[in-house]
């Protein structure tokens, strides 16, 4: 299932004494979390507060969101993990989140062969490689490009592949 609240991030520290938090983004960089004007502290998305700041420092964010304006504020949302809303994301077609592929079932385009389950995604700079476990529980990787990802279909859970020679042991 395709959940609307993921999380973002998770709070490690407080920077100055006016409730800035310091956060360690879980997404595609400390710059990514600045396009959101509410993030939440929860998957369900009812705690949720308004962004007041946000901007880059490193490999952080610092954010301040509204009513945390002191020191001892801050400090007691250390820890917490933050969640975003997938209808403020700007992800496009053809666009997943990782978290929406892990647990999806991977088969064969053409025959509809189970490879296996995606367990985890790898982010090597030139492309993602996708991780299959078969049901034996042999681990697979595959490079998420275009000539092997055939359809990603997260909602219903699968994922159709058009594999490259040579991945599965079976395969000429």
């Amino acid at each position: 299932m395709v959940k609307r609240y993921l999380q973002v991030g998770k709070i490690v520290s407080t920077h100055g004494v006016r409730g800035e938090l310091r956060v360690q983004p879980w997404c595609d960089g400390p710059d990514y979390m600045c396009r959101f004007s509410v993030l939440y502290f929860d998957e369900q998305g009812r705690e949720g507060r308004r962004v007041l700041s946000c901007r880059p420092h490193g490999n952080i964010t610092l954010l301040t969101l509204e009513g945390v304006d002191s020191l001892e504020a801050a400090r007691a949302l250390r820890g917490r993990i933050l969640y975003m809303d997938r209808e403020e994301s700007g992800i496009g077609e053809n666009e997943w989140f990782i978290e929406d592929l892990i647990g999806c079932r991977v088969t064969d385009a053409d025959t509809g062969r189970l490879y296996g389950t995606l367990t985890e995604v790898s982010q090597t700079g030139a492309n993602d490689v996708w991780h299959i476990r078969s049901e034996q529980g042999r681990e697979y990787l595959i490079p998420a490009i275009r000539d092997v990802v055939y359809s990603v279909d997260p909602a219903a859970g699968r994922i159709a592949i058009t594999p490259l020679k040579g991945i599965f042991d079976d395969e000429d």
